[in-house]
């Protein structure tokens, strides 16, 4: 995989583990790859026998050389294929709440690159019919020229107060857009310190911002909101927070390990058969006892016998990608509600009834007092043990908040909290009262409390969408807290 400089990190996730992932982005004024060596990378490796993508931002073939590259490649005889990409002036321009074409501002777009190539001895474009020839002019890699840009414009007949809006990092949460004038664009870019990447439209389609801006005005627009959970389970809160306009920040407070001793979790799975209820508390004791019965060449109907009450709607979501349904998902997130589910189906009596409850090495004893008070024969194993973060992850997280890198710090666990402070140090409490904190859940707001952390927001259900929903109610009425 060779990928350029706008590529976003999410798209790499996606390559197979086995991929040789190499950056060859190219960005005006910064050393770069060359685009001789960029060919011959292609071409040298196809002709090893490898499986090249070449993987750019926008559309290949607009302004983005991709014909170039393709034209090497046909030359030495190496067969290729080009997928379509969505240009970045379209990207952008909605983005940003603009539309290029309009039945009554605009039937004409030209798309022009204010980067040309350096072999050229003078621009090829006759700006005397660009600058009126079209309603909207879109610019490409202008904004070092913008103020050249403007003046040329003015001077071969584009109206002085004609709109214009430059759009930086279009489509990400720190996407910025200034609107001004032919006039003054450059001024205002300038002071609000515009860089690139960014995009340039010229036109009254400008206008249309005012109706048509979406994206910036999302209650989260902007934030910057720190992610703890293990790096694993951080995906689906990251796409969540994205979809409502916040930046995610990735810095996982824990880590998921296999137990120390895997011998007592292999022997309930062996002997399953023998309980009458598994207490599932956490996605990850999911996962850990499905791996288990994998590596006994076992699998979904090997729990036909038992009952299973799971904890939480992401417990729940956990075993339904198992193909198995919970007989029982407790409305809260207690070890109470467990056990009274439980007593419930037995007619308030467990005396005798096995229970296996697979769980973190380091977890509270509630769940399991109750049962046992109960009359529950309750086996208690390590599935799965949390550990903190590694010293670079800890450094990581203290970097984050010093340097005021983060709005918003969201824990989905007691554990995230606690090592989270612990990477901290002395001044933990204090530089976590810089940001605005959000909790999970009451259980995980409590944790905070024992502390000393104010935690601003405690979600009511105990689901990323619960925190993403309560998230964005908290900024609805106090908009520029954490900021």
């Amino acid at each position: 995989m060779l990928y350029d400089a706008l590529v976003h990190p999410d798209l790499l996730a996606l390559c197979r583990p086995d991929a040789e992932v190499v950056f060859v982005g190219k960005r005006a004024g910064r050393r770069s790859e060359r685009q001789v060596d960029i060919n011959r990378k292609m071409v040298e490796a196809a002709q090893a026998g490898r499986v090249v993508a070449r993987l750019k931002g926008g559309d290949p073939y607009l302004f983005g050389r991709g014909s170039e590259e393709a034209e090497v490649l046909a030359a030495a005889g190496i067969a290729f294929e080009v997928v379509p990409g969505v240009p970045s002036a379209l990207a952008a321009t909605a983005y940003a709440g603009m539309s290029l074409s309009h039945r009554e501002l605009a039937s004409s777009i030209a798309f022009v690159t204010a980067t040309e190539s350096e072999q050229k001895d003078a621009s090829a474009h006759d700006w005397a019919k660009l600058a009126t020839g079209t309603q909207t002019l879109v610019i490409f890699m202008g904004v070092r020229k913008l103020d050249t840009l403007m003046q040329v414009l003015m001077t071969h007949g584009r109206a002085a107060d004609c709109p214009v809006a430059v759009v930086q990092s279009a489509s990400l949460p720190t996407q910025r857009t200034i609107v001004g004038t032919v006039a003054n664009i450059a001024t205002l870019a300038q002071q609000a310190g515009i860089g690139m990447p960014a995009l340039t439209i010229v036109g009254e389609v400008v206008r249309l911002r005012e109706v048509l801006r979406w994206y910036d005005k999302q209650v989260l627009f902007g934030k910057r909101v720190l992610i703890t959970r293990a790096a694993e389970q951080s995906a689906p809160i990251a796409q969540a927070l994205r979809d409502v306009g916040a930046e995610p920040v990735l810095a996982p407070a824990i880590r998921v390990a296999p137990p120390s001793d895997a011998a007592p979790l292999r022997d309930a799975v062996a002997n399953i058969d023998r309980y009458a209820w598994l207490a599932l508390t956490s996605a990850n004791g999911v996962e850990a006892l499905f791996a288990e019965l994998q590596r006994q060449h076992l699998d979904a109907r090997k729990l036909g016998g038992a009952r299973i009450a799971a904890v939480g709607s992401a417990t729940a979501l956990a075993l339904r990608a198992h193909g198995v349904t919970p007989d029982a998902v407790p409305d809260e997130f207690r070890g109470e509600a467990v056990a009274e589910v439980m007593r419930a189906q037995h007619g308030g009596d467990l005396h005798g009834v096995r229970v296996l409850w697979p769980r973190a090495a380091i977890a509270g004893d509630g769940l399991a007092d109750l049962l046992r008070e109960a009359g529950a024969r309750l086996d208690v194993v390590t599935a799965y043990e949390t550990l903190p973060p590694t010293e670079t992850g800890c450094a990581r997280l203290r970097e984050l908040f010093e340097n005021g890198q983060i709005d918003v710090a969201t824990f989905t666990s007691g554990s995230t909290l606690d090592n989270t402070l612990d990477a901290l140090g002395a001044n933990a409490v204090e530089l976590l009262g810089r940001v605005t904190v959000a909790s999970i859940g009451q259980v995980t707001t409590e944790a905070a409390l024992r502390r000393g952390v104010r935690v601003d927001i405690t979600a009511t259900r105990t689901t990323t969408a619960g925190l993403i929903d309560a998230l964005v109610q908290h900024f609805e009425q106090s908009p520029n807290r954490g900021r």
